[in-house]
């Protein structure tokens, strides 16, 4: 796996890491997502230009399902003889470059469109997508937090409804399974993890796993408790996903390094538990956030995961709201 810290605050893992570099300077040190969307003045512009932008990477996977790095979170791909199949949609701004990547995979038409959850990053995407044919599949929370307005508080944003054409027109609640061009796709729900409607979805003939933000590849991740998520519902979630894995399995993180494997997971899951003790340990014994967070629970693993947008003191408050 590629961890490098160049490769981590790349415009194509996430574009806050843009603001959050350029305020490094300035601030002294890493600014929380909160910090960073209070001085970037239209911060979801400023995503739609980056964008707008960036190179769309194609990664080959195997059983006809590819990935797509570039555009807000991964994006997985299955082509069959008759059409297409996306995870996620990304940014609505990369659509020219989304079609040139598709394109290289073949003529089918875009078929279906799977949601892991509602984030803009992952889904901005759906109104183009369902126009160009896609009928949009998610969970129930996925399309309840699409059509009305949701405030992501840790983030100090408000984002408006969806139009009706981008919100999915079939949902599930547990799990699901989908039959598409010669492949079976396995849909399981992931209660209270990176949000509350998360799903992970499983290609079973291909062996490989979408697993949505519930999985950040080398980095910390952002728990969105304003809609449901939780650090002990994430590591459900990768238990979860680890259980029906093996050595042989591809896992499609939703941001960092698009092509993980068993014991990459392995290794996030470990992290979050031993900092999810330190801290839940801390916090049992009266002490309050600052105090945990001048103890840097996080020290032994912020060299790893500790160099993109959540950093580890931020990474420490969205741990200790959930213990």
């Amino acid at each position: 796996m590629t961890t490098s810290y160049e490769h981590l605050l790349s415009r194509r893992n996430f574009c806050l890491c843009c603001v959050a570099s350029a305020t490094f300077v300035t601030s002294g040190g890493w600014l929380s997502p909160r910090q960073v969307f209070a001085k970037a003045q239209g911060i979801v512009d400023m995503i739609r230009d980056d964008a707008a932008k960036a190179p769309i990477n194609l990664h080959g996977l195997r059983g006809g399902v590819s990935v797509l790095e570039g555009s807000g979170g991964n994006i997985a791909v299955l082509v069959g003889p008759d059409g297409k199949l996306l995870i996620d949609a990304g940014i609505t701004a990369s659509r020219p470059r989304i079609l040139d990547a598709l394109a290289r995979l073949g003529d089918q038409p875009i078929r279906q469109l799977i949601n892991t959850h509602w984030h803009f990053d992952h889904a901005d995407g759906n109104e183009w997508l369902n126009a160009e044919g896609a009928a949009i599949l998610a969970h129930e929370n996925t399309r309840k937090h699409l059509l009305s307005a949701q405030r992501v508080d840790d983030w100090d944003f408000d984002f408006p409804p969806s139009p009706l054409a981008a919100t999915p027109s079939e949902v599930m609640s547990d799990t699901r399974s989908l039959d598409f061009g010669g492949e079976t796709l396995l849909l399981q729900h992931h209660p209270a993890a990176h949000t509350d409607g998360d799903i992970s979805i499983t290609f079973l003939n291909a062996n490989v796993v979408h697993a949505g933000d519930i999985y950040w590849n080398g980095i910390y991740p952002f728990i969105d408790h304003s809609t449901g998520g939780g650090v002990n519902g994430t590591i459900k979630a990768a238990e979860a996903i680890l259980a029906i894995a093996d050595a042989d399995t591809i896992i499609i993180p939703g941001h960092g390094n698009p092509v993980s494997n068993r014991s990459e997971l392995q290794a996030y899951r470990d992290m979050l538990v031993a900092i999810r003790d330190r801290i839940a340990t801390a916090k049992a014994q009266g002490k309050s956030l600052d105090e945990i967070i001048s103890a840097k629970p996080t020290g032994s693993f912020d060299a790893k995961w500790g160099k993109f947008v959540i950093g580890p003191d931020f990474f420490v408050k969205l741990v200790y709201e959930g213990v």
